[in-house]
């Protein structure tokens, strides 16, 4: 789910894709979303996620809707396994989940991206040019640092790791407040001196680093080591047993490899190998 919560919805004819009596039934590509959750998704459809679902929509020849909820504890329940008065869901696509979520049946990942460390230039860090430069940091330097990171990710795995734990400024990934996002960490608090770097989900950092006003961000890509994995395939869900759905998507995704990649480069989401394709090698390989 968003970082560790992240996180997170051509053909020669619709019915390529979608048997006629699914395209009668449901007549729009339904899409279960965050109202509040740059830069993946948002109620006034500036997101990456909404980008991408309507541009799915559009190769469909279907109308787009939504069903809001913010991406809590309970998301899944009230949304992609949620029915109207009718008996029928309420959505069928959830945009932008961790390959494997267990609460839902993903698809091939459509990207891969890591968690980054991020740092506003000229205040301190600028040596630091790789997660090794930042732990190499002398011990004074390190002891007067303060690092944001989300609980629940793993960030403090890493920070925990390698001695710098205490340095840790923790931020809870699931907030009661529907109002909060993630990116506020880097929007507010990098930004406002409360901590001087934040370890977070890459597109986050990506995103909030390019949108910044008055300050550079500079953001450091993170390997996985052992015993802490930074990178993580995204997908996108639908639910168990609809492998027709799975294989719908998995066509758009094919259809719309270079819109996707195009996408991802404006969002300035760190993409691993900087390619769509490295998700399905990586798959391949495994």
């Amino acid at each position: 789910m968003n970082a560790g919560k992240c996180f997170f919805a051509c053909l020669v004819a619709v019915s390529v894709l979608l048997p006629p009596a699914v395209a009668q039934e449901k007549g729009a590509f339904r899409v279960c979303a965050d109202p509040n959750n740059l830069p993946f998704s948002h109620k006034n459809l500036q997101g990456l996620e909404n980008k991408l679902a309507e541009l799915w929509s559009e190769r469909l020849g279907m109308k787009l809707e939504y069903t809001w909820f913010p991406q809590r504890m309970g998301f899944v329940r009230n949304t992609l396994g949620s029915k109207k008065e009718n008996n029928e869901y309420k959505c069928d696509v959830v945009m932008g989940v961790v390959d494997g979520y267990e609460l839902l049946m993903t698809t091939k990942p459509y990207y891969r991206s890591t968690y980054a460390l991020v740092y506003v230039k000229g205040r301190g860090l600028d040596e630091v040019q790789s997660g090794s430069d930042f732990l190499d940091l002398d011990d004074e330097s390190k002891a007067r640092l303060k690092i944001g990171a989300f609980d629940k990710t793993p960030g403090p795995a890493w920070l925990s790791r390698h001695g710098m734990l205490s340095q840790m400024v923790p931020y809870q990934v699931m907030s009661g407040d529907p109002a909060a996002y993630p990116g506020e960490v880097l929007e507010h608090a990098l930004v406002d001196g409360d901590v001087d770097a934040a370890i977070i989900w890459g597109p986050i950092a990506g995103y909030f680093a390019k949108q910044a006003k008055g300050v550079e961000m500079v953001v450091i890509p993170l390997e996985s080591e052992p015993g802490v994995k930074f990178d993580f395939g995204i997908s996108a869900g639908v639910r168990r047993g609809e492998d027709d759905a799975k294989n719908q998507l998995e066509q758009l995704m094919d259809e719309t490899s270079g819109e996707i990649l195009a996408l991802l480069e404006d969002y300035n989401v760190p993409l691993l190998e900087n390619r769509v394709e490295a998700a399905e090698a990586d798959d391949d390989r495994d």
